[in-house]
């Protein structure tokens, strides 16, 4: 079976689990004064990630959906209004923050634009008409099939945020893929945004663990968010030091996989029923298979059925993505079997 589902999948290399045996542990859950835990490689980590991301200090979680939960949960307080697009990630699949029984957060609509990333009008009138105590943006955004927001929408949602003061959480979840598709740098992204959350174990190949990274009295503020949330951990180091080997030695590995869902993007022009998009900037391809007369669901199960895994990504929509999992030869195979099936409908 060729897996396309999600770079989730990536599985940690020897080397990376080597890392584990020599790293020394603490109690990570035990915090000093300042906030810090006892694991002396988590702390390791956090530094590095601060070092990247150019933030005053990051928090190791163990998932992106806590990481993103942790950060609205403290910038925010129950019926608090949330700028969000209408496909967020963490709208959609992460939705603790706006249940009415959980985080009681009120979702409050922006529209991407046609290119996928947000549209600054929209923002800027709900910022102006509606009660908002932050916004959420995603980058890469896999909805919009992993595209990044370019620099000069950044810096208009900053200048629309600070004009009103109101902070921003940048969901960046394949933040790396981002700075790799558009060539800024990962400091430049973060700088227009109060925090950011990023994941180690989706491209960069770690095997679990999230950074969210910000201000420091908001990071000591997220700190206690995530003890509430169940999230204090102990020799946390144990997975760390994987996340330190990926930080170290992985990012670049990223462009392979953008290199391969562009040659794949290339060999699949041309179908019939199936529809791609104009174009892809990182390694996500949503193909649109509302002209087929089946479900994306139905469609992800057919083509399963000969041998590509692909996952959904809406009722009309299926999701190809690229990860270190995936080689050459898989992409040639599963170009032939989309296509064929394609041929079929």
């Amino acid at each position: 079976m060729i897996d396309f589902r999600s770079d989730t999948l990536t599985l940690p290399s020897k080397k990376m689990l080597e890392t584990i045996l020599t790293a020394p542990l603490g109690d990570s859950g035990r915090l000093d004064n300042d906030g810090r835990g006892g694991d002396p490689t988590v702390n390791q980590l956090e530094d590095l990630s601060c070092k990247l991301t150019g933030k005053d200090r990051s928090l190791l979680l163990p998932s992106g959906t806590m990481g993103n939960t942790v950060a609205l949960l403290t910038y925010c307080r129950p019926v608090d209004q949330v700028l969000i697009d209408t496909t967020q990630h963490l709208y959609k699949t992460e939705k603790v923050c706006f249940e009415s029984n959980f985080g009681q957060l009120k979702p409050v609509f922006y529209h991407l634009t046609d290119e996928g990333f947000p549209d600054v009008a929209e923002v800027a009138n709900a910022i102006e008409t509606q009660n908002i105590k932050l916004i959420c943006i995603e980058n890469t955004h896999n909805s919009a099939g992993g595209t990044f927001i370019p620099l000069d929408v950044l810096k208009e949602i900053r200048k629309i945020a600070d004009g009103a003061g109101v902070p921003i959480h940048m969901d960046g979840a394949r933040l790396f893929n981002a700075s790799i598709a558009s060539g800024l740098d990962v400091k430049e992204i973060c700088s227009y945004a109060d925090s950011v959350m990023f994941c180690l174990s989706k491209g960069l190949g770690a095997p679990i663990g999230s950074m969210l990274c910000g201000k420091h009295d908001f990071i000591v503020s997220a700190a206690k968010t995530r003890k509430l949330m169940g999230g204090g951990m102990r020799q946390a180091g144990v997975f760390a030091a994987c996340g330190i080997y990926a930080l170290e030695h992985q990012i670049q590995d990223l462009k392979k996989d953008h290199e391969r869902a562009q040659q794949c993007f290339e060999l699949l022009k041309g179908l019939k029923k199936i529809k791609l998009p104009g174009h892809i900037q990182s390694n996500i391809i949503i193909l649109d298979v509302a002209e087929s007369g089946k479900s994306a669901s139905e469609v992800v199960e057919d083509i399963k059925k000969l041998g590509v895994w692909l996952s959904v990504s809406s009722e009309s929509h299926a999701r190809i993505v690229f990860s270190r999992n995936n080689t050459d030869s898989q992409i040639a195979e599963a170009v032939e079997i989309i296509r064929s099936y394609d041929a079929s409908l």
